[in-house]
């Protein structure tokens, strides 16, 4: 619970002139502190996770870094790629032609203190406001690493930008996570990230990604999390786009903790479109719980979610799709499925589909279910030689396909792929 938030003004005053922060970077930091007091937790229907970890007063001091990565990351680079560690940059690497072209991948930290013109327009003032809720609040307060991309106007990045974040659990540190993502007018990029876990100390998670898509940018957004049992996280994804702006969302929810997610895009620019692509397995004792949300301001804005669960042992998940379109919005496309499949009788599936809708002359609808792996493709499957857990396994991996292969980096597909049959192969042990 926030009352139990102990970092001081002054502690908070320290780590900023450590990493350097400019005067208004500090001043947000010290009004969220309070902030984070008083605001209420956000609300997510169905789950209950008031009791979990998701405040914690060790911000760290930027030496969590250890010598060396217990696995190694691979090194091949697209446009760009960058890998921290805890909360310190451990690798950053750009191609020749992506840093002619005045692309930025940087450590947030030094983008402030290098580019602020670029960041403070838009770091927590237009995708995901600090005073939203208590979680948001103590993520300003509490940032302790993270990354800035900009992309120029009409740059289009036919290569990958990749991220790669690891929390690094061998020590007592909040994971205060924030990715800045700029598109400006009439650019493309895609951009792949994976969040994973080192170590067995119980830490808090706390990861918020703006991306700003202006006029005519086309962003493809892809995740992969897999984050550690010791770990309870807020995860905080929001797009915030202008007139014809595209996002496409891919996002693997592969965590053996507790985690809440907030995925959300405001289409706020005409004939903007948001897709979002949602895969999600539950295992163990482990709680989930992802609200979805595209909320449609513009004329002409198309919003579509697609959600595909699968639920293992006494594991909880809860999908809320949420589509609100608003006064004013003609002509705008609210779409949205949730799908969970049930493979354990001890587990609990949620799928819920919310529409608000303020205004006439629009389009709008919703898809949802609970239910078991199809017996009758098991049965086909296994007539032609296949063992019953291959067969589970193959149509699982059918269900959750269309997250799969909407994203853009073919050794994510395969990191993805891989880690859906390591939870269902532990499944299978059991």
């Amino acid at each position: 619970m926030a009352e139990k938030l102990t970092v001081s003004p002054e502690q908070l005053t320290s780590f900023s002139l450590l990493k350097n922060e400019p005067d208004w970077f500090l001043d947000i930091r010290l009004k969220a502190l309070e902030l984070a007091k008083q605001l209420p937790l956000p609300f997510i229907e169905r789950v209950k996770f008031h009791r979990w970890n998701l405040f914690q007063s060790e911000i760290g001091e930027a030496n969590s870094l250890i010598t060396e990565l217990e696995k190694d990351i691979p090194s091949a680079v697209g446009s760009a790629k960058i890998v921290q560690l805890g909360a310190v940059s451990y690798w950053e690497e750009m191609n020749v032609e992506t840093a002619m072209q005045d692309v930025l991948v940087m450590d947030l930290f030094e983008a402030l203190q290098q580019y602020p013109e670029l960041v403070k327009p838009y770091y927590m003032t237009k995708a995901v406001p600090v005073d939203e809720d208590s979680l948001t609040a103590y993520h300003a307060a509490m940032v302790n690493s993270g990354i800035f991309i900009y992309v120029p106007k009409n740059v289009v990045l036919e290569d990958i930008i990749e991220s790669h974040f690891v929390q690094n659990n061998t020590i007592d540190e909040a994971f205060v996570k924030h990715v800045l993502i700029v598109a400006e007018e009439n650019s493309s990029l895609s951009y792949v990230e994976r969040f994973e876990s080192i170590g067995d100390c119980k830490n808090t998670a706390n990861i918020i990604v703006e991306v700003i898509a202006k006029e005519g940018a086309k962003v493809h957004f892809a995740a992969v999390d897999t984050l550690g049992q010791p770990t309870d996280a807020y995860i905080n994804r929001r797009g915030y786009l202008e007139k014809d702006a595209t996002i496409e969302w891919a996002l693997g929810i592969m965590n053996d903790g507790n985690v809440i997610a907030d995925f959300d895009s405001e289409l706020r620019g005409v004939g903007s479109t948001a897709k979002v692509n949602v895969v999600a397995i539950s295992t163990g004792k482990q709680v989930q719980g992802i609200d979805t949300r595209v909320t449609n301001y513009a004329n002409h804005s198309v919003g579509h979610i697609l959600q595909h669960g699968v639920i293992l042992d006494k594991s909880t998940l809860t999908f809320n799709g949420i589509g609100h379109i608003i006064k004013g919005a003609k002509f705008a496309d609210a779409q949205q499925e949730s799908r969970v499949l049930m493979l354990s009788e001890g587990g609990r599936g949620d799928a819920n589909p919310i529409l608000l809708i303020d205004e006439n002359e629009v389009t709008a609808g919703h898809a949802a279910s609970v239910g078991q792996v199809d017996d009758e493709q098991l049965f086909y499957l296994t007539s032609r030689g296949i063992s019953q857990a291959e067969a589970k396994r193959l149509v699982i991996r059918g269900f959750l396909g269309s997250v799969i292969s909407a994203i853009p980096a073919q050794n994510t597909q395969k990191e993805l792929v891989e880690m859906i049959d390591q939870k269902l192969a532990k499944n299978d042990e059991q």
